[in-house]
């Protein structure tokens, strides 16, 4: 059964959808953009409402999208999830992912490009760290992989133990040894760069004050705690 459009009309309270009239009374309203090529007098049938109400759906899902990824850049993982919330059905969301792509308005490698970037410039990471917060984000080795490639751990580590220095720097050789290692350890850094890093820290601003050998006072591997 086929019904005819008598009356497209403005909503007051959201001037980017309209009200679609059927038959002369209310049927649904719609987005500005899916009812554009809709005018009065043409005949719908319900396969053309079904199809209508269902490309609804799938641009107030994208519109609502647009605001999620304006507040910062996401991952197309933290996308899905955030429409799954809001059962989108999984048809509209690969729809939604495959626009926002096109518009270059998510890219994963360019994402983990950026998040590193920024650990670099604020709160430097080792590789294990930022490998783990990137795949927390839902991105895929693929994209994590050719990011962390050429990181430089030992500048990083360097930089690290700069920013923590102030809490440790009083501090005789074997507690600072002992936190000082405790807290690049927790930032992802391996043992070795721990290691030669706190003795590089440590030498800096204490020239007159010798640390322990490395065989004598260095701590075993397992010694170190895992990264938080």
């Amino acid at each position: 059964m086929a019904h005819k459009i008598t009356a497209i009309t403005a909503q007051k309270r959201h001037p980017q959808r309209v009200n679609i009239f059927l038959d002369g009374e209310f049927a649904f309203g719609l987005a500005r953009i899916v009812a554009a090529w809709l005018q009065i007098g043409q005949e719908l049938t319900e396969e053309d409402i079904a199809r209508l109400k269902a490309a609804d759906a799938q641009e107030q899902a994208y519109q609502r999208t647009l605001r999620y990824i304006g507040y910062r850049p996401r991952t197309e993982a933290e996308i899905r999830r955030y429409l799954q919330r809001r059962k989108v059905a999984e048809e509209h969301i690969a729809a939604i992912l495959v626009r926002l792509r096109d518009l270059n308005l998510v890219d994963d490698t360019a994402f983990a490009r950026a998040w590193v970037e920024d650990r670099i410039t604020f709160r430097p990471r080792g590789r294990r760290a930022l490998r783990a917060e990137l795949r927390q984000k839902g991105l895929s080795e693929d994209a994590i992989a050719p990011v962390l490639e050429d990181l430089d751990e030992a500048s990083l580590a360097y930089q690290a133990a700069r920013k923590g220095l102030p809490r440790y720097r009083r501090l005789a050789w074997q507690e600072f040894r002992q936190k000082m290692s405790a807290y690049l350890a927790r930032r992802g850094f391996p043992y070795d760069i721990v290691r030669e890093t706190v003795e590089r820290v440590w030498q800096e601003n204490h020239p007159d004050s010798p640390s322990a050998s490395p065989a004598e006072d260095t701590p075993d591997n397992e010694d170190l705690p895992c990264m938080e």
